[in-house]
């Protein structure tokens, strides 16, 4: 059996990877054919994200990713050779994301180091999805909470166990 933190450790060298600053500097250069693609759930999108990202949560990436499904996104389909960024939370389900679509012929794509925690930190925008100001940037001090709050008692190791 293996942990969830042993298989994104098995998988991250094979995963190229970029950081927050790098991927300021794409979106600042304009590069074409860049997508963002956010592996979250919708429920996390619509909370908050990077401007300009499309929401394909993991649970239908493979679907997402060709056509004929009732899930596809034309655009993640036509972007097998483009700059594909995934991001999601922390950088972990990320992996598993860029992992599949390399698998699946994209050439260009790699995963967001730290994910949107790390966006945070380097004090990078973030969009409001479902406040009363959608679409505006959300306040940093309350995606700080959001990022900085983490499992409740019942998703926590028993001691006795």
């Amino acid at each position: 059996m293996k942990l969830f933190t042993e298989l994104v450790k098995e998988l991250t060298p094979q995963i190229n990877e970029i950081f927050p600053w790098d991927l300021t500097e794409k979106i600042e250069n304009m590069e074409n054919d860049l997508l963002i693609v956010d592996v979250r759930e919708p429920y996390e999108y619509s909370k908050m994200h990077i401007r300009n990202s499309i929401n394909v949560p993991r649970g239908i990436l493979e679907t997402a990713c060709e056509w004929n499904y009732e899930e596809t996104v034309p655009e993640l389909v036509e972007a097998r050779n483009c700059d594909v960024i995934i991001v999601c939370r922390s950088g972990n389900r990320s992996i598993f994301a860029a992992h599949t679509m390399q698998l699946m012929g994209y050439q260009q794509v790699c995963s967001l180091r730290t994910g949107l925690r790390g966006w945070n930190d380097y004090e990078q925008e973030l969009i409001c999805g479902n406040c009363s100001e959608a679409g505006t940037p959300m306040d940093i001090d309350e995606a700080d909470t959001y990022f900085s709050s983490g499992p409740t008692a019942e998703q926590m190791k028993p001691l006795h166990k």
